[in-house]
């Protein structure tokens, strides 16, 4: 069985409300991680992971130059800010919330990591 590892050995990430739906944005240190991210963080798997919270739909956008990819969850903030009773009522903390999802460890993880200066 593979190590797991979480996703933020990976990757860092930002997130926040668009109304009565959330944007998260995962950010891989390199070039490296990035692939990894493209093949394997899919809309699908975010879906999942988000479930608990009555996500509808999840669309996958991505931003190379950045090595980034974005996320947009559908209905994930029981009516935002201004309505949801949630204790994150914009979706500030879904990015960290995402980045704890635990990965197997990819066979090139030293090359993923992110390097310190």
């Amino acid at each position: 069985m593979a190590d797991k590892i979480p996703l933020s050995t990976i990757a860092h990430g930002r997130s926040g409300d668009k109304g009565n739906h959330a944007n998260v944005a995962v950010i891989a240190y390199n070039e490296a991680g990035f692939q990894w991210l493209r093949r394997h963080l899919t809309a699908e798997v975010v879906r999942a992971y988000f479930a608990p919270l009555g996500v509808t739909r999840v669309e996958r956008f991505e931003v190379a130059n950045l090595h980034a990819l974005n996320f947009m969850l559908y209905d994930a903030l029981a009516g935002g800010a201004s309505r949801s009773l949630r204790s994150d009522t914009q979706g500030k903390t879904y990015a960290l919330t995402l980045l704890q999802m635990p990965i197997d460890a990819p066979a090139e993880l030293d090359q993923m990591r992110r390097r310190s200066s």
